[in-house]
């Protein structure tokens, strides 16, 4: 049996993680056994690269040492929780996946995207989400929301042109894939983007079925 793999995308401020866990609470009310994790991070030890890639440093990391953490985190998140997930047949909800590589270390940082797409292929093989939401709003609401959480983390401190690119990214790419992702305006309230998750269930239960 064959679970579902659904990522969840987006700027700072999007509110992904809320609105991940409004989804799952009404896929369980299906009978659906549901999975909640998120990138970077989903186990202990990627917690602690997590750590490594959120914390403000006085050293510089290097464009191509954040890539790496990523898909080193990514590679024990798929081997401890993705794939054994998906493999009992749970629909796993992630808060971020591989789109948000693209968007930040290719779209923000500037880094090849032919350089991702090698160790996309060498840590997931084959394996990508079936769904991908994406929470698009303006980078100045997204960033205000983010504030006003409290101390921002090193990629909320990133100045306007970063996250310009890092929505472009998302947008482009839902744009040249439209079968696989799907845009919620994030910058609603609350209850209308929730809303808008209650009239994408149904596919969602579709694509569960198989």
């Amino acid at each position: 049996m064959s679970g579902l793999f659904i990522t969840l995308e987006g700027p700072e401020g999007a509110g992904k993680s809320t609105n991940r866990d409004y989804l799952a609470e009404r896929l369980r009310e299906q009978g659906i056994d549901v999975l909640l994790t998120r990138e970077p991070g989903g186990t202990p030890l990627a917690e602690r690269v997590r750590e490594l890639l959120l914390a403000p440093s006085e050293e510089p990391m290097a464009a191509d040492t954040e890539l790496l953490l990523v898909f080193a985190a990514r590679a024990q998140h798929l081997a401890q929780v993705i794939r054994p997930a998906l493999a009992r047949g749970c629909v796993v909800l992630c808060d971020r996946f591989t789109d948000a590589t693209y968007a930040y270390q290719g779209g923000g940082r500037g880094l090849s995207e032919t350089r991702i797409a090698l160790l996309e292929e060498f840590v997931q093989g084959s394996l990508r989400p079936d769904l991908t939401l994406i929470f698009d709003l303006p980078i100045e609401v997204g960033l205000a929301r983010a504030a006003a959480r409290g101390r921002l983390d090193r990629f909320e401190q990133e100045g306007r042109q970063f996250f310009d690119a890092v929505r472009h990214t998302y947008l482009r790419r839902a744009a040249e894939q439209p079968q696989r992702y799907r845009i919620l305006d994030a910058a609603q309230s609350l209850g209308d983007v929730q809303l808008a998750l209650d009239k994408l269930l149904p596919q969602l239960l579709e694509l569960q079925r198989g």
